[in-house]
């Protein structure tokens, strides 16, 4: 069925009706999202709903409902409220409020405005008991008392499931979002509603948490012992609830090659569709405008440098490169471990060929901290402190030289400045000495002495000495235009860097190169995150257009280490010109990423070339092509 049609077609889902081409338009279709993320941020899934949100509203119109859980600051902030148009959803939530639930419907203002339908978790609380009692009727799953999280998505799944059956409409569909939508799903197939379900899976539980315990993960995925595995780290009924999740489902869905590798064997479940994810691209009228905002972001990043490093600014900037690392702090799941030994390496290799090059690195991951580190508050202060001597002296300079022209003179340059503007200008240089090092961290961090990042560093020497070629900052809380140490948004950073680092061991998707890559920044990925895959696969030579994948899946640690090392010290070397035509090349591959082209065109899982076994569920004929464009 061609995506672009206005009807579709399914006629094997089990315990549904047939839906003809000719009966059913796609108007007469509801397509409801639901996930934990839909106006609440927390992760990677925010991002996926968020910049998907225009491309599907396009499409569907009024008939694209999102489902996620009120909470009160979010409302207030990023949706309007408004009454339903669609006669079955304000049916089923006057329903559900006259029988003691909160329900809220607004629209989103983000672009493409979806209609949302938000439930009060807190308001329903009192269900608790007995909903824990229908997810063990339906699938003997438990959920113990002291997990609340768990027990918060029990409530949001069984309201889901409750607004579903009030919608008292046979044409309905439901994607959900992750183990915290999937008790939704989970009921709505035990009570047989007449819906056709999707579950889409972004990364397995137990994955992550293996792989944040230096497990060899890919290299044992059929030697796990699953449940013993999820029951020694305490979440076995976590995994019990999203396994039933991906098997309730009519239709089993996962972002990117490598997770749904990991989907069959941690899950048991071949993944029927892969649908990349995607971003909301934005392209410019003229190509050399993404240029002139990478040059007017990296001077913001060159002031605070400067002010970061008074006292020991005996580099020089315009041969100095901003590579950074954001994301969660997972030091081994994001690569930070094989980051911090690959810069050690670079700063050898840097001092070795005595090159003029520096690289300043930023590591851009929340932690815990008390506050601001006074030495870097100060720096900043010294640094707009002889800004503003600098500018005085440079406005009484000018007025003596404009007055001597005009009176056909050449001035005397022994006497422009008198003793005062020579003595001012000497204390502003004496106010730059620092008897310590710059600082390697920005804030206060309440575990110092336990920090991955900051043990690496201290293992590893960089402390940021002048003899080091590359010096560190981490900048441990995301960034904001409202900091007084660091005033820019993540987007403007990006684009004022150089190189964005994300050597990921697990990394379902990656949003972060993605990003990069839409804003014209060159990155590092690897062969074990899904948009390394996804590049290695649609690009011949990624590395040719500023994408380098450091291969992680078939190679040791340490020579894993020093390819990255490799493609460092490479880009160091490049000259100004290579690295702008390299990020025009960067640029052009935003096409790739962009939700316009991946909605419409999803990739149908390869069986021979990955899995042995055969499908788990039927065949489920045209039910593919629809599911990957929702």
């Amino acid at each position: 069925i061609p995506l672009n049609g206005r009807s579709l077609s399914v006629t094997s889902l089990s315990g549904l009706p047939q839906w003809e081409v000719e009966e059913l338009p796609i108007e007469d279709l509801l397509l409801f999202e639901v996930a934990w993320e839909v106006t609440n941020k927390v992760g990677g899934i925010y991002t996926v709903i968020q910049t998907k949100a225009k491309t599907t509203a396009d499409e569907w119109g009024d008939n694209y409902f999102l489902i996620g859980p009120y909470f009160e600051h979010n409302m207030k902030t990023q949706v309007e409220q408004c009454e339903p148009v669609n006669d079955a959803v304000r049916r089923a939530m006057d329903s559900m409020n006259k029988h003691g639930c909160q329900v809220h419907f607004g629209r989103w203002l983000i672009e493409g405005s979806p209609y949302v339908v938000l439930f009060d978790i807190g308001y329903s609380a009192w269900n608790l008991d007995r909903w824990k009692g229908d997810l063990w009727e339906a699938c003997s799953v438990g959920i113990p008392y002291h997990d609340r999280e768990a027990n918060d998505m029990l409530i949001f799944g069984s309201l889901t499931a409750w607004f579903l059956k009030e919608v008292q409409l046979i044409h309905v569909i439901a994607q959900f979002h992750e183990w915290q939508a999937g008790t939704g799903l989970i009921l709505s197939r035990a009570r047989k509603l007449p819906i056709a379900t999707i579950f889409t899976t972004h990364a397995t539980l137990l994955g992550r948490y293996l792989c944040a315990a230096n497990i060899d993960f890919y290299n044992h995925l059929d030697k796990f012992n699953i449940d013993k595995e999820a029951g020694e780290r305490q979440i076995y009924h976590r995994y019990c609830m999203e396994r039933a999740s991906v098997h309730c489902a009519h239709v089993f869905t996962t972002v990117s090659e490598i997770t749904a590798i990991e989907a069959e064997h941690m899950l048991k479940r071949k993944p029927d569709v892969v649908t990349p994810n995607g971003l909301n691209v934005k392209k410019f009228s003229a190509v050399h405008e993404f240029q002139n905002l990478h040059a007017m972001y990296k001077a913001r990043i060159q002031d605070f440098v400067r002010g970061h490093f008074y006292g020991h600014l005996d580099f020089d900037l315009e041969k100095t490169l901003f590579l950074f690392i954001a994301g969660r702090y997972e030091f081994s799941n994001k690569g930070a471990d094989i980051f911090l030994e690959a810069l050690s390496r670079l700063n050898f290799l840097l001092r070795v060929h005595k090159s003029d090059v520096t690289v300043v690195v930023f590591f851009i991951m929340p932690a815990k901290t008390n506050n601001f580190n006074v030495e870097t508050l100060k720096g900043q202060a010294v640094r707009k402190q002889l800004w503003d001597i600098a500018h005085s002296v440079k406005e009484k300079f000018g007025k003596k030289l404009y007055d001597a022209l005009l009176r056909g003179e050449i001035p005397d340059m022994d006497n422009i400045l008198d003793r005062d503007d020579i003595t001012i200008m000497k204390r502003a240089i004496f106010s730059t000495q620092r008897q310590s090092l710059p600082p390697v961290t920005t804030h206060n961090m309440i575990d110092d002495s336990t920090d991955p990042i900051l043990s690496t560093i201290r293992r590893i020497g960089l402390f940021n000495s002048r003899t080091d070629r590359v010096k560190v900052i981490l900048h441990p809380e995301f960034l904001s235009s409202t900091s007084p140490l660091l005033p820019m948004d993540y987007e403007e950073f990006v684009r004022g860097c150089h190189l964005g680092v994300f050597p990921s061991y697990y990394e379902p998707w990656g949003y972060t190169p993605a990003e990069c890559t839409v804003m014209g920044i060159p990155s590092v990925t690897t062969n074990l995150s899904g948009f390394g895959c996804f590049m290695q696969e649609h690009v011949a030579d990624p590395t040719a257009y500023g994408i380098y994948i450091v291969d992680r899946r078939f190679r040791s640690p340490d020579d894993s280490c020093n390819q990255l090392t490799q493609f460092l010290y490479g880009f160091c070397k490049q000259s100004r010109r290579q690295r702008i035509i390299q990020r025009n090349r960067t640029e052009r591959l935003s096409d790739l990423l962009d939700w316009r082209y991946l909605g419409r065109v999803s990739k149908v899982w390869d069986q021979e070339n990955y899995f042995k076994n055969p499908t788990r569920v039927g065949h489920l004929g045209d039910s593919v092509g629809w599911a990957s464009d929702c």
